[in-house]
Order: structure tokens, then sequence, then C-alpha cells
């Protein structure tokens, strides 16, 4: 060619003829050359991409010429969060996901409901961006809140378009799951396979086969190196929108529809049912011909289909109350029981672990499964040497569901439960109204130490990479990690860690980077990377929002903490008026068991917080009452910066950061609903009237809580009141 501008033009005609052939033959199966004649102009641009690099912009539409690989990837903040689903696992589990719905939605029962039903890919969830049509961001879903950019990967996938066909709006985000056909799988791990032996012949380690088509497609887009992405014949369906600047339907199914028309491949076998025998028949249907279908699934999403429906509906934690997963019955192997050993977690629970015969279960290979507490080994009464049966449901721990019993085999003892913790040798007790027994050693005890910083660093905590449990461990031992502000004084001893075998500088620069990149953390996370005994993310999430800050969170606990001390004194004082000095341990109990303050205050406003109860909430008074913990919060603020939580204000949004309470019957809405809908709007939703509630919402029938609302002299609203204020009417 005589000049580059001919080269540039011709990389480009190239690059569009195979991005239309791409979709052609991946997105609607309908290829119009032969597969030589592709893979000719593949080669004709691949050829004349390494002759000329710097028109590799000019080839991006034919997306797997592959781009220089990446130093690593970029978090990508979700516009809107990507979402778990909730598990459905029985008939009964979907009939009552239906009736939760229609309750919510306040529907009679025989209302019709359409349920968009779905074959669940077991994949890889994934977000495209596209702006005024065109590809310009990819992210994995990550925490659901934040995920990896995989931008340069995604344009190597030939089913997902680069650019939408037809009209869309400004901002179309579409999600779904990226996969490998089992074909695509096995002939991956073949490759690997040969490898290995030339590997093995040179005296250099080979690569670990993938598990199953999940971890292979998952690998597989996350590589730094995009032309490995693009040697990995990685597939695509389409299946929900996230943040778009205009509707596009006013139906799951009609934005699948649209879907199809911007070039996306939907799944073929999706379904719209229209009642619960449908719902079921489907499943049915799908079951029976999972094995011949080329990818793997592990279940049926359903969906109500009317989107207005599942704006009302809204969310519950991290997941839709609009949507459910009806998994398949968990899938079941036998192998032989080798040892049991104690595990000691976080929180210093003890778990009783099998150690098996490595077997395939499911597509992967297990080789550990969880025996849950003491109570459940002795009713199972699984003992070493056992042929066990072993099952693992979705993304479920393994599990030993039991022996099996063999005629003429003579069996060992029963495993007996350690009185003393086998990591700091710490009395062993057991909780009362608890199954778990737990070592006492607390600090003390390394292993408790090492699962605290493991849980720390964690994805849904501080999220900080290259830090996993070998390295824990190293550090631990070495003295360098006391507390978690430790994790971020690592850098400052780089001299030391580079004296490790297998630290490098490119290493350590790794890890510094991961930590810098965890100096600012949103509050939820913040509160959920401490380790507070039953505070999971979801109840995080709700103490984040309900406090806002730090610094108010960390006021109200400790004015919870003296309110409760105060009352006990008092309570201690009448009992021992009242009976004497009766045994300190009997004292204590009586006193703390009813140790709650009576009058509002900090800790009636910590368990009016929506699902939070004594029980969350003493755990909660346990760790910020002790000095320990709040020193060590102390110590991480002076190295990360906790966000405070931005209520979601919408324009003339009147009740954003307003505590109201819902008494007596609603007529127009569910009182579910009218919770949702509240906390949607950055409302915060309490159980109790009290001096601090801005708005009484009264309903019929109202009791004592409109009462006490009038003579606290604060607003009370009729339920038409409440959803004009909140509708701007």
């Amino acid at each position: 060619m005589s000049s580059g501008s001919d080269v540039a033009t011709r990389i480009k005609e190239l690059a569009d003829q195979i991005a239309y052939h791409d979709q052609r033959y991946h997105g609607e199966d309908a290829p119009e050359i032969s597969d030589g004649d592709y893979d000719a102009l593949r080669r004709e641009l691949e050829k004349l991409i390494q002759e000329n690099p710097q028109f590799t912009e000019e080839a991006a539409p034919a997306g797997r010429v592959g781009a220089a690989p990446s130093a690593g990837f970029k978090k990508v903040r979700h516009a809107r969060p990507m979402m778990s689903l909730g598990n459905a696992f029985t008939d009964e589990d979907v009939t009552d996901f239906l009736d939760g719905v229609r309750r919510f939605l306040g529907l009679a029962e025989d209302a019709p409901l359409d349920i968009s039903a779905e074959p669940k890919i077991d994949g890889l969830s994934l977000s495209l961006r596209y702006e005024k049509g065109q590809l310009v961001n990819a992210a994995t879903r990550g925490d659901g809140q934040e995920g990896e950019d995989v931008t340069a990967n995604v344009r190597t996938i030939a089913s997902i378009p680069h650019a939408l066909k037809g009209e869309a709006p400004d901002v179309v985000e579409v999600r779904g799951e990226v996969y490998l056909t089992r074909d695509a799988f096995l002939a991956i791990n073949a490759e690997r396979a040969k490898e290995n032996e030339k590997l093995e012949a040179a005296g250099k380690k080979p690569k670990i086969l993938f598990a199953n088509p999940r971890n292979a497609a998952a690998g597989s887009l996350r590589q730094l190196d995009a032309k490995i992405t693009a040697s990995r014949p990685l597939a695509f369906f389409a299946y929900a929108p996230g943040e778009l600047s205009a509707p596009v339907a006013d139906k799951h199914s009609g934005f699948l529809d649209r879907l199809r028309g911007w070039g996306f491949t939907v799944n073929e076998r999706s379904k719209l049912c229209h009642t619960l025998d449908e719902v079921l028949a489907f499943y049915r249907g799908i079951g029976d011909v999972r094995a011949s279908l080329p990818y793997d699934i592990d279940g049926v999403v359903y969906k109500v289909d009317n989107l207005d429906y599942q704006q009302r509906l809204g969310f519950v934690s991290r997941a839709p109350r609009w949507a459910t997963a009806h998994k398949f019955p968990a899938e079941q192997a036998r192998t032989r029981l080798k040892a049991i050993t104690i595990q000691v977690g976080r929180t210093g629970t003890l778990t009783p672990v099998a150690e098996l015969e490595p077997v395939n279960v499911g597509g992967v290979m297990v080789a550990r499964a969880t025996l849950h507490n003491q109570d459940e080994l002795v009713r199972k009464d699984v003992r070493i040497g056992d042929l066990v049966i072993v099952q693992r449901a979705g993304d479920v721990i393994p599990q030993v569901v039991g022996a099996v019993a063999e005629e003429g085999r003579q069996r060992a003892e029963p495993f007996v439960f350690p009185t003393n913790c086998p990591v700091c040798d710490s009395h062993v007790e057991r909780v009362e109204g608890e199954v778990a027994l737990r070592c006492t050693g607390g600090l003390v005890c390394s292993a408790q130490a090492v699962e605290r910083f493991r849980h720390f660093v964690s994805r849904d905590a501080f999220d900080i990479e290259g830090l996993g449990e070998k390295h824990i461990v190293a550090f631990f031992e070495r003295g360098w990690l006391k507390s978690p502000a430790d994790i971020f004084r690592l850098p400052e001893r780089k001299s030391d860690l580079l004296k490790i075998q297998g630290w490098k500088e490119l290493s350590f620069r790794n890890l510094e980077r991961a930590i810098e990149a965890r100096r600012v953390i949103p509050l939820d996370r913040f509160i959920y990377a401490l380790g507070i005994r039953q505070v999971g993310q979801a109840t995080a999430k709700l103490l984040a929002r309900h406090y806002g800050s730090l610094d108010t969170l960390l006021k109200a606990l400790q004015d919870a903490v003296a309110e409760v001390a105060a009352e006990t004194q008092k309570r201690t004082a009448i009992i021992t008026d009242l009976f004497g000095n009766l045994p300190p341990d009997s004292l204590q109990s009586e006193a703390v068991q009813s140790a709650k303050p009576l009058t509002a205050g900090a800790y009636i406003d910590l368990t009016n917080i929506d699902q939070i109860g004594p029980g969350v909430a003493g755990d909660l008074l346990a760790f910020f009452g002790e000095a320990h913990n709040l020193e060590v919060i102390a110590d991480l603020r002076s190295f990360v910066t906790v966000e405070d939580v931005a209520a979601p204000v919408a324009s003339g949004n009147p009740v954003a950061g307003k505590t109201v309470v819902f008494t007596g019957e609603l007529v127009r809405v569910t009182r579910r609903e009218a919770k949702a809908r509240a906390e949607s709007l950055g409302a915060k939703v309490a159980g109790s009237v009290s001096s601090k509630t801005d708005y009484v919402i009264i309903g019929a029938d109202a009791g004592s809580k409109a009462t006490k609302a009038r003579e606290l002299g604060l607003t009370t609203l009729t339920e038409d009141e409440w959803l004009a204020l909140i509708e701007g009417n």
C-alpha cells in the first residue's frame, strides 16, 4: 500500500467487515461467509496491525485483535448497584416468592402477575455502558458497588456489539453473563495439557487446569493481556438493564426485544409465564434438557415482567424483591473421609472440617467440606474412614450430607470435640442459646487474629488485592500485623519485606498500590471490615444509612453503651435491695438480661433500625464498649478516610434524611411497600415514635403510636397526605 492513510483505511474496512460477520455468526446464527474466508480477513488484519501498530485504534470494531498487556484493572463504580439474587430451592419457595410479591404490592391472590423466566447461566456477570450508541466501558460485577474495568478485553468478545443498532437513549447500560461453552472449555484445558507436557519436560511448573467453564470464563476475561482473552472463544448473553437515560419498554420481555434489536444475543429459551404452573413447568422443562445445552446453567431466574412493579418492589439487602433464582438440586458425590480437623474462625467459632479424598462434585474438585458444628457432627454420626456423601449447590460451601452404610466394615470411634482451642489452647465454651463452640482466647488466639485480618482485606471489606492468607500469616508471625492499621504501615517495611522469599520490587509495588487505593472507603464497608459478630454486609449498610457518618455512629453507640451500663447498675441495686447478696454470676445474669434503657435514647434509636433487634444490638454494644476496639478504630482513621453516606436526594424530595414511622393499616399501598419507598427516598424508617421522629403516617385503626405522636406535637399525616408529599402533588 502506498501510504499510511491507505493502510489505515484498509484496517478500518477489514475491522468493520469482521465485526459485521461476528454479529451474523455469533449474534444471529446466520453466517454469510465460510470459516476459511473469515479467517483470511482476520489474518490480513492481524498482519497489518503487526506491521503498523500505530493504527491499532482503527481495528477496534473487530475486537479480537487485542491490545498490549495492561498493568492492572482500574476500579469502576457502578451507576446502579449490580445486585445478587435471592434463591429458591423448592416449589414451595417459588410459591412463597410470588405470594410475597403479591403481598408487597397489595395484589389479590388471583390478580394477573406475569413472570419472565430464563436459564441462569453459570458465568461471570458483566456490565456494558453505551453512550450515543458506542461502547465506552465494560465492568465486572465485583462487590456489586464497584467492579473492574475490563473494557479492552470485552472488545475482543465477538457477540458483544461495539455499537448499538437502531435508535437508543444517549446512555444505555446492558447487563448480562460472559460464559464459555463446554466444548470451548474442554478445548482450552486440552491446550493447557499440551503446554504442560512441554513445561514438565523442561522441568518447569505446569499450569493448573481450569476446574469448570465458569472459572475458565472468569480467568479468560480477567487477563491483563487482551490478546489472551481474544484467543478464548468467550460469549455473552444479555438479560437486564442498568442505567438508562430514557425508558425503552414497560415490560422486561419488551426490554429483551430491544436488546435483540440493538444486536445482542438474548437466551433463546427465555419465556414469559402467566401462572405459577407455567413457571414450574418451565423450570422442569429446562432441567430435563440441561445436560444437552451447550453451556452450563445452575437454575432458572424468575423476574416480575412489569417494570413498574419492579420499581415499586425495589431491593432488600443485596437482592431485588422482584427476582429470584430457582436453583437445581445440589449435586452429590461419594468419597472417603480421611480426617476431621477443627478450623477456628475470626470470632473464635470452632468448625469441624472434613478432609476428603478429592472428588469431582458438579465440575469442581472438592477435598474439604464443612461439618457445620458439634451437634451436626453427632446427628450425622460421621466418622473418620467412612464413605460419605458430599454435596455442593451453586456457590454454597461443600458439605458432608452423611455417611454411607457399608456392611462388614468396622467403623472408627466417634470424633471427640476438643475442650481446648487447637491453636492457642484456651478453654472452649458453648454460648447459651447457640450451637457454636467458641475459643475464649480472643486476641491471644493467632487463628482468630489471622482470620480477622483475612476478613479485613476481603473483597467486600477493604478489598486489598495481593494480601492473601499466606502473606498475612507470614507478616503476623513476624510481628508486623498486630492491628488492622498495621496493614497500612506495611509499605514502610519495604527493605524487610523484600528479604522474604518470593517478594520482588514488582510484587511490593503492586501491594503498595493496592493499599494506597484503599485510603478512602465507604462507611458500610468500613463497618463490615471491623468483623463485629452478626454484622454482615446487609447490617453494615443499614447502620451506615441510619447514622450517615462514622463520628455519628461512634457517638451514638457509645451513648447506648453508657445507657445500658447505667440501667444495669440501677437494676443491680434494685435486685440487691430486694434479694440481698445473690451469687455474683446469678446477679450479673439477672441484671444484664433485663438491662435495657427504659426511655428514649441511643439504645432505643439503635433497636428501632429495621432488622436490628436486641441480639445484634448487644453484639454492637459489646464491640463499641471495648476500649481496645475504639483504639483500633482511632488508629485506622489516621490512615484512611471513611466516607459519609450521601442521602439519595431527588429533585424536590422533602423526606431525605427524615425519620418516619408508619402506624395503622394502609390502604393504597402495603406497609412493606410504604417503608421501602420511604427508604429509597433517603428517609429513615423507625419502629417507634420519639421526639426525633419527623413524620408519623397514620392509617386506619392506629393505636398508641398515633396517640404518642399527638402528645409530642409531631407532624402526623394520613396515607393520602404522605403519598402527596413524596409524589410532589
